[in-house]
Formats: C-alpha cells, sequence, structure tokens
C-alpha cells in the first residue's frame, strides 16, 4: 500500500484488488480483482464483491453488501440510518448503541450511475441500472432500469444483449 492510503489491519482484501490514493477503509471486505477509486471510504461491516469497480468520491457504509461484478459510479452515497440524529435526550452525543444499522443489498451485475444516493433497507436486483444523479427510494427489481428522484422504473434491459456483451471477455 502506498502512504495516502488509510488501510486499517481488519481489511479483508482479495488478490488482485486495485487501490488508488486517498481511500479511506475499515473494518470491510473487498474481494478479488475489485478497484477501488480515489476519495472512496468503505466502513465497517460493509461487503464488497470480486471484480468490481468502485469510482472515485464514493460513500459505502455499514450495512452495505455489494455482490460480484457492480459498477459503482462516482460519488454515489450509499445510506444506513432512516432517522439519522446527531444527539439522544438532553444533548447527549449517540453512540453505536442507540441506533441500529439498517442494511441495503446490491445484487450480481448490476449499475449505480454518479452522483445517485442509495437509502437504506433497499435491494438493487441482478443487472438493474441505477442512472446517474437518481436517488433510489425502494427495490430495484432485476434487470430493471430506473432514473429520477425518486428513482422510477424505465423500462427493462434486454437481457439477450447483456448475455452477449458478458461474453467479450
Amino acid at each position: 500500500m502506498n502512504e495516502f492510503c488509510a488501510i486499517a489491519p481488519d481489511v479483508k482484501l482479495g488478490a488482485g484488488v486495485k487501490l488508488s490514493k486517498f481511500i479511506n477503509l475499515y473494518g470491510c471486505e473487498i474481494g478479488e480483482n475489485t478497484k477501488i477509486g480515489a476519495f472512496v471510504e468503505i466502513q465497517k461491516n460493509a461487503a464488497i464483491g470480486r471484480n468490481c469497480k468502485i469510482s472515485s468520491h464514493s460513500f459505502v457504509c455499514e450495512g452495505v453488501t455489494i455482490e460480484d461484478n457492480v459498477f459503482i459510479g462516482h460519488g454515489v452515497t450509499f445510506i444506513n440510518d432512516s432517522y439519522p440524529r446527531a444527539t439522544i435526550g438532553e444533548g447527549q452525543l449517540q453512540t453505536e448503541s442507540d441506533w441500529k444499522v439498517e442494511r441495503t443489498l446490491v445484487k450480481k451485475g448490476a449499475s449505480i450511475g454518479s452522483g445517485s444516493t442509495v437509502l437504506c433497507n433497499v435491494t438493487i436486483g441482478e443487472n438493474a441500472i441505477v442512472g446517474a444523479g437518481s436517488v433510489v427510494t425502494k427495490d430495484v427489481p432485476a434487470n430493471a432500469i430506473v432514473a429520477g428522484n425518486p428513482a422510477r422504473l424505465k423500462r427493462y434491459v434486454d437481457t439477450k444483449v447483456v448475455a452477449v456483451m458478458g461474453d467479450r471477455e
């Protein structure tokens, strides 16, 4: 690793992982041959699959699972709390025991466009595409193309084209 990466000793990196400078990784797991861009943070208890690309300036928080072959565009943000608060009671700062992590799942082969925000408690289906700048507030079906704020179904991916493109390697 290099001097411009903050990688905690508890991070599990698969073989062939490519890391850019200026990243912050702690308590997470990253599968083999995945590429992590500059200015990315991946928090504890997040998991990234194999052969993924996490583009620069993205934030993957605790509770997010990204399966294999997923593309995450630039500046994508995941959320893990439906009702975030800084304090409790009479103004004391919250601690980890004051809230519960809410999960998000991005299934195999999905793509999330740059500048998107993905709220918690959603699943983005296999091979789904989320358009740039979208706000994902509910589950996205497999092979769906969604876009907007909130993200809405536009159409479905032609699975025959996806199969052919997958054979190009």
